[in-house]
């Protein structure tokens, strides 16, 4: 079989999984998001934080529940690191230093995951499993719960009232994520990864001397790292380790759980604003451009270029044997068009134009299908500056599903678009104009630009991956890449939970012949076009001067 043949299948295989879960996962978290009824353990849950389930809240108190929560995990894990010298199951490691302490707990919390060291030299059990392990599931939670609170702005009129933080957390926790958790490290356990708490010991023969490695509880944090769209690993391999990701079969299984909330998500939209067809609207518009990155990704790293190309099947510098160029595109393109960051394969060592692409895909917002619940607030806020647009368009008062667009509301908007663009430049030009960033590149030209421009990049949308050839472990990138990934995670949360108390305020307005029947897929085009257009005016400048430019010297 071709190696194009067979990425080809595994793309086929992927659309079919994921077309199957479709209904009844996005069914199932309309359902536990509506619900009224509070299990026995999320009960004692409630007790225990002193919260009340049943109690609504408006914007302004949502926010506060999203941020306090946030604040207190990052000062646990922060702690935690700090502190795990003295921790049983350290495996003699000693504690974390504070600038890396904060960059991780900042990391973690904000969904992000990069991991400026080497997490099998530096993290222990208890770290491991009781401080990151817990942080993927309570962060993604925390992206759902912004997002069922936005789609209750939609969905609601004559009322502030978005729900409750608390009752969402907990659900999206217990009911969705640990779940299909379990399910899925069955599964990876099954496929060859380990799941242990042994200590470090010695492996192989190799020249020299031996190999140390040390186990740990792999399999759950490798399906929490992908379902909740985490990404940071075990090893520093991440999922190019056998550990982490033994097979193909395995490796398709991650793309799945990356990619299989975050579009269900768009049959919950439909569902909760009692209009199924305009989530498959929403969902249109995520495959179309996932679909058009895969492709363009896997031309352009099959493409032979010579004859080492030609007899390696294209271009495999950085990639795994047993994932082959079809598998590591899939994963390259799930992994940053949605906010995981996990790799199985070595993304500066792509061609030019498909680090670029990797590169695009974090700058679009991530959206297309986006992080757990941040893809799709994201998408709904492009649908009402694309709304907007076509408003400006015939003069009319822009509506999106009953609701008017008026300033308020494209104010919110326009800040969302703007923070992160605003993070990713700013500190990538402070960090050419200063002399010590520019040292931790291992690239000079155009491919040490890109190493800078990805990093902030990855930080500012919650990714975590990386261009790996730069040394992140400074306190410059340390310090400043904890707060792009604070401000890139919390304050776009500010807007949208504004902008959802403003629509869930609204009283719904009666559709007309002039109205913009964004169900269709005209919209769905017109929605692509403005998130390309935004994304291009915002970023053309700094890729021509990183990936294109590399690209085009090939």
């Amino acid at each position: 079989m071709s190696p194009v043949l067979a990425g080809v299948l595994q793309l086929l295989a992927l659309v079919v999984a994921l077309g199957l879960s479709y209904r009844p996962l996005g069914d199932h978290m309309a359902k536990v998001y509506s619900s009224e009824r509070h299990y026995r353990p999320e009960r004692w849950i409630y007790r225990a934080i002193g919260a009340n389930p049943s109690a609504e809240m408006r914007w302004p108190a949502y926010l506060r529940g999203v941020l306090a929560f946030s604040a207190v995990s990052v000062l646990f894990l922060y702690l935690l690191q700090r502190v795990q010298g003295s921790l049983p199951g350290s495996l003699g490691f000693v504690s974390i230093d504070p600038d890396q302490a904060f960059n991780t707990a900042a990391s973690f919390v904000a969904n992000t995951n990069w991991q400026s060291y080497y997490g099998e030299q530096a993290m222990g059990h208890v770290v491991q499993t009781g401080g990151l392990a817990v942080q993927n599931f309570v962060s993604a939670a925390v992206g759902m719960a912004v997002a069922v609170a936005l789609v209750r702005g939609f969905a609601r009129s004559r009322t502030g009232e978005l729900g409750n933080f608390w009752a969402d957390l907990v659900r999206g926790t217990v009911r969705i994520l640990l779940p299909i958790s379990v399910v899925g490290a069955l599964v990876l356990v099954a496929c060859g990864a380990i799941q242990n708490f042994s200590g470090i010991h010695e492996v192989g023969q190799f020249t020299g001397g031996t190999q140390q490695w040390n186990g740990g509880a792999v399999a759950s944090q490798e399906v929490i790292k992908e379902l909740g769209t985490n990404g940071g690993g075990y090893f520093n391999a991440n999922s190019a380790h056998p550990f982490e990701n033994p097979n193909g079969l395995s490796n398709l299984f991650e793309i799945y759980l990356i990619l299989v909330i975050p579009f269900a998500l768009t049959r919950t939209f439909g569902r909760m604003v009692g209009s199924l067809k305009q989530g498959y609207a929403i969902l249109g518009t995520m495959a179309a451009i996932w679909l058009g990155f895969t492709a363009l990704m896997m031309w352009t790293e099959f493409a032979h270029h010579g004859p080492a190309f030609d007899l390696a099947g294209g271009a495999m510098e950085g990639k795994e044997t047993r994932f082959g160029i079809g598998g590591s595109s899939l994963f390259a393109v799930a992994t940053t068009l949605t906010s995981t960051g996990a790799v199985n394969s070595f993304h500066s060592s792509y061609t030019g134009f498909g680090g670029g692409i990797t590169m695009l895909g974090m700058q679009l917002g991530e959206i297309a299908p986006g992080g757990v619940g941040s893809g799709l607030y994201g998408m709904l806020v492009m649908a009402i500056i694309a709304v907007f647009l076509a408003g400006l368009m015939v003069g009319r008062t822009p509506e999106y599903l009953g609701k008017k667009i008026g300033t308020r509301e494209i104010k919110f908007a326009a800040c969302y678009i703007l923070i992160t663009p605003a993070l990713v430049l700013c500190f990538t030009a402070a960090s050419f104009v200063l002399d010590t960033p520019a040292h931790s590149m291992t690239n000079s030209g155009a491919h040490g630009f890109s190493e800078i421009l990805y990093a902030y990049t990855s930080g500012a949308n919650n990714n975590g991956s990386a261009f790996a050839g730069l040394n992140a472990d400074t306190q410059w990138f340390n310090t400043t890449l904890g707060i792009a990934m604070l401000l890139g995670r919390f304050l776009p949360m500010v807007f949208v939970l504004a902008l959802a108390g403003s629509l869930a305020e609204q009283k719904p307005v009666p559709e007309t012949v002039g109205t913009l029947r964004t169900e269709k897929p005209l919209f769905t085009g017109l929605l692509i076009g403005t998130i390309m257009i935004v994304a291009g005016l915002t970023y053309f400048p700094a890729l021509a001067l990183g990936p294109l430019a590399e690209g085009l010297a090939a």
